[in-house]
């Protein structure tokens, strides 16, 4: 089962799941209770730290939910921040997922210094469902933006044009 986050972010093979981690918990648990899906791919767009380029796509298992005051000392968490659909984390594309987009270029270089190359707010989440039911998950997203002061005003530029692509590539590699 193909999923995405919705609103501006449809795709015709996609079931939109929700904007942002809690409404995709609520929206993915209650779809993939009703329809029990072999396994879940979620399609979207992402912001990159600055080791990613914008267009490139990328296939990943691994998410981690981490907020830029983490860097800075001022903030903890209880919870397991990292989750992954396989076993070898260390070969996959971490993407971070927060309610807010990274436009300061220092939280992005500190992204990067924590092998982190990507932001995307709904995949932890994804993850973090299928894992509890048991579900092979992963993520296919297109770079729009830098995550930096422009990041908005790119996303917006290359969204169109990010999404075209991205259709492309599922098509051309899944049918």
């Amino acid at each position: 089962m193909f999923v995405c986050a919705g609103d501006s972010e449809q795709f015709d093979f996609a079931m939109p799941i929700g904007i942002g981690m809690v409404d995709t918990a609520i929206n993915l648990t209650r779809l993939c209770l009703k329809h029990t899906p072999q396994s879940l791919t979620f399609v979207g767009t992402a912001g990159s730290y600055g080791r990613k380029e914008i267009f490139e796509i990328v296939e990943s298992h691994a998410a981690a939910n981490i907020e830029n005051g983490f860097f800075n000392g001022k903030t903890y968490t209880p919870i397991d921040n990292i989750v992954s659909a396989v076993e070898d984390v260390s070969r996959e594309t971490l993407i971070n997922s927060s309610h807010y987009i990274t436009t300061d270029t220092a939280s992005a270089k500190q992204y990067l210094e924590n092998d982190i190359d990507l932001e995307n707010m709904e995949f932890y989440a994804v993850l973090k469902v299928a894992k509890m039911l048991g579900i092979p998950a992963k993520g296919v997203l297109i770079v729009t933006n830098y995550c930096n002061a422009d990041a908005h005003k790119d996303f917006i530029a290359n969204h169109d044009e990010a999404k075209r692509l991205l259709s492309e590539y599922i098509k051309d590699r899944y049918a």
